[in-house]
């Protein structure tokens, strides 16, 4: 799968049946030896889609559940989340 296939998917928490963001406004953590996407770094959002700063959320790849045409399922523990 390509990066571009990921780009534009919005990101649903499983658990608390949430929107997070969406791929193309998430940074990706990418492991510079194996060149394999680590995490998705999502950003909180506050008032009408400004960054509130310094805070996101870290979601690790093995937390990706799946990969749909629309959206990405995640579910990640609570006591997970950074």
């Amino acid at each position: 799968m390509k990066l571009s296939d990921l780009s534009g998917k919005e990101i649903v928490d499983v658990k608390r049946a949430e929107r997070l963001g969406v791929l193309g406004q998430t940074d990706l953590e990418i492991n510079e030896q194996t060149g394999q996407i680590e995490a998705l770094l999502i950003p909180t959002l506050k008032w009408f889609g400004l960054r509130k700063q310094g805070n996101e959320v870290r979601v690790p790849w093995r937390h990706i559940k799946k990969i749909g045409t629309d959206m990405i399922i995640i579910d990640i523990p609570d006591e997970e989340i950074e």
